[in-house]
């Protein structure tokens, strides 16, 4: 099933590609006239499916079981984080991951409780695309990829290895795979919602909005929450 949706993502964006360019796109965003079809694409499919199948998860699902759920791919997210922070060798957030997933995986009975937030040890997110900034690879064009949503060249390139590395893909048994994969995004999308709402209340330009949000968080991550003034010219990559 995973593998059905990735081939009809692939086929919606060389279908969408062919739009009328946008006469002065900013120097970010070379594909914006494509990405905002894909963008318009993914809101319709939002709006039909994945926002109603996360209002009724929310509604129906007590919200301590919608916390314990949050707090299990959490916790299996930590794992990844702890290898990439390992990666960029970043030692005080790898020890805080490591500590996570120990303290969460025993004490929080598989990660059902976030023991390690009320023992004050810092979650520390990273990915592969993340990985890649910190070892200097730029991040290239903004990119909106059908259904999956916001990304650039470099988070694309990562894909495959944070797909790959990602544990509830590791079950051998594809229904629980895919059971478990769903219920990720549904609590993903859930998770969301109101910050949904304020985006679709506040911002003039939606796409503008979520765009200058996404890298901006992205260069946030790949600095350290340090990044340098965006007008100056940087002349040495962030070091682990």
């Amino acid at each position: 099933m995973i593998l059905r949706c990735r081939r009809m993502c692939c086929v919606a964006l060389v279908v969408l590609s062919g739009c009328a360019t946008v006469q002065t796109p900013d120097d970010r965003d070379p594909w914006e006239s494509m990405n905002r079809s894909v963008f318009s694409f993914n809101d319709k499919a939002d709006r039909i499916v994945f926002k109603p199948v996360a209002t009724l998860y929310r509604d129906v699902l007590p919200s301590w079981a919608r916390k314990g759920v949050h707090n299990f791919f959490g916790n299996l997210g930590d794992v990844w984080s702890a290898v990439n922070n390992a990666l960029a060798v970043r030692k005080q957030e790898t020890g805080d991951s490591i500590s996570r997933v120990v303290v969460n995986t025993t004490l929080g009975v598989l990660g059902l409780f976030d023991v390690a937030t009320d023992l004050k040890i810092e979650r520390h997110k990273a990915d592969f695309g993340t990985t890649l900034g910190r070892w200097g690879v730029k991040p290239g064009p903004y990119v909106v990829l059908p259904l999956l949503g916001p990304a650039t060249l470099r988070e694309v390139a990562a894909l495959p290895v944070d797909y790959r590395a990602n544990l509830t893909n590791q079950f051998s048994e594809a229904a629980t795979r895919d059971s478990l994969v769903l219920l990720n995004l549904v609590d993903a999308r859930a998770t969301f919602l109101g910050a949904g709402d304020a985006v679709e209340g506040a911002a003039l330009d939606a796409y503008s909005f979520v765009r200058d949000v996404y890298l901006q968080r992205q260069r946030y991550l790949q600095y350290d929450g340090n990044p340098p003034d965006e007008d100056q010219p940087v002349d040495d990559e962030p070091r682990p």
